[in-house]
């Protein structure tokens, strides 16, 4: 049995979270998608098609795996499955019938594909003639959803570990003094290689919980289902609400509520976190939190690649890109989106709901002054500590993503000093410079080039401004 796992265009709208990642690598559940099919299909050989700069990082993590080869489609008979799709109930073998094709709502989810139909295929146009030879089959509609933005991957969360827990179907009491379950035992599992120090709670009336093997739960700690803590990871004297997941070799402290914490996360201190997704290797300063519910109940707008998208949910949390790391204190805004790479210093107040990658929060004001170079010296230290190495595969992408979202920087910052300006004053326009990445801010009129000058500039993609 073959599989092929594909991103769409769409999968872009699920930023920060696959900046650096193929959208079927995001955690929901208690796994990814494709730890899900490897699980259900151990056997199986899998391909992949991606974004062409994640390529070579996916190749190195995975080996085994077919990269962005469209002839290996053509050897065998494949199922074809979307990056974006959360399943609701495991692919049977009924279901791998040329005649067929999977869809949630009116997204693709899989579709099965003979070898000579693979040959229609190319790199450019992968999921439009998909779509087209979907249309030739007996459309079907399957469980699960297809994830269009972060918070749809954050509100399934969930359900897909009530899903994972009964798929998988097992369950083992912890044999731990002074532990004690609340619910039906048989809604536990705690890997006989986890340490639960005494007077740690598990409250699984409301869902199921599961623990893996090499995790440490400190004394005092409450875990509420459905909630899964992944392989290694420490939790210290925490509140863990109904709806998360920590992921892989985390550390985790606080309060923490529906939300994804997806490997390598570090929020050791106290400070809440609810409705959200970190990514890997963001690190929270104590007393960080991210509110998750507006003042008047409201649904929650939020900044995707700088534009406002309507959740249609009154809950939605922090959305933190790869190596973020944030300062004692600081406070994000119901819905807010923080790009890779960012530095957020709290001013005292709540922070921009909306920080491109490699920006930084300097006291309440974006500024993207920080040098690149000095950004990945710092995350090689930060993953050495935990015994990982980053990769020179891992640092061309970080630089081909930050090449990527200097148009996110400039637009983001040009709005930043638009909003500085003084009302019917000309002569202060937004900028950046695009070659040192920073606001050239001019305090007097008298010292701003001439308007020749400033055309020239502009033209080079800076702007500079007064104040």
């Amino acid at each position: 049995m073959r599989f092929l796992l594909y991103e769409d265009a769409q999968a872009a709208s699920l930023n920060p979270l696959t900046l650096l990642r193929p959208a079927f690598e995001l955690l929901c559940g208690r796994e990814s998608l494709r730890r899900r099919l490897q699980r259900w299909f151990p056997s199986a050989r899998f391909g992949v098609q991606i974004r062409p700069w994640l390529q070579s990082v996916f190749q190195e993590e995975h080996p085994e795996m077919s990269v962005n080869d469209l002839s290996w489609l053509q050897q065998e008979p494949t199922l074809v499955v979307n990056g974006r799709w959360l399943p609701g109930h495991r692919i049977l073998q009924t279901d791998l019938r040329s005649d067929k094709a999977a869809f949630v709502g009116g997204e693709l989810a899989w579709i099965f594909l003979e070898p000579d139909e693979s040959a229609l295929l190319d790199d450019e146009n992968f999921d439009t003639a998909l779509l087209q030879l979907a249309g030739l089959r007996n459309a079907e509609q399957t469980s699960g959803v297809i994830a269009r933005y972060p918070w749809d991957i954050v509100s399934r969360n969930a359900q897909q570990l009530i899903f994972d827990f009964v798929d998988e179907g097992i369950s083992e009491i912890p044999q731990a003094p002074h532990v004690v379950v609340l619910g039906d035992p048989c809604d536990v599992y705690v890997s006989p290689q986890a340490i639960l120090d005494p007077y740690v709670v598990l409250d699984c009336r409301t869902g199921p919980i599961s623990v893996d093997r090499d995790v440490h739960v400190q004394s005092f700690t409450r875990i509420e289902g459905p909630a899964h803590i992944g392989r290694g990871s420490k939790i210290f004297r925490a509140l863990i609400r109904s709806g998360t997941t920590i992921g892989p070799w985390c550390r985790a402290g606080g309060e923490i509520e529906e939300s994804i914490l997806h490997g390598f996360v570090n929020k050791y201190h106290e400070g809440f976190v609810g409705h959200s997704y970190l990514c890997p290797w963001v690190n929270l300063g104590a007393m960080t939190c991210t509110s998750d519910l507006k003042n008047d109940y409201g649904s929650v707008r939020v900044p995707v690649a700088g534009a406002m998208i309507e959740s249609e949910l009154t809950k939605v949390g922090s959305f933190i890109g790869d190596h973020t790391r944030t300062a004692m204190d600081s406070m994000f805004n119901t819905g807010s989106a923080i790009g890779i790479m960012a530095m957020v210093l709290p001013g005292g107040r709540l922070l921009p709901r909306y920080v491109p990658s490699f920006c930084n929060i300097n006291f309440g004001e974006l500024t993207a002054d920080r040098v690149l170079e000095e950004s990945i010296r710092t995350a090689k230290i930060v993953m050495h500590r935990r015994d990982q190495v980053m990769t020179p595969a891992m640092e061309q992408l970080l630089r081909t993503v930050y090449c990527q979202t200097e148009g996110e920087r400039l637009a983001a910052l040009h709005r930043v000093s638009e909003k500085r300006r003084p009302a019917n004053d000309y002569s202060a326009s937004s900028n950046v410079n695009s070659a040192n990445d920073r606001v050239i801010v001019y305090h007097r009129d008298d010292q701003l080039p001439d308007l020749a000058a400033q055309d020239a500039l502009q033209d080079r993609g800076i702007w500079p401004f007064s104040e």
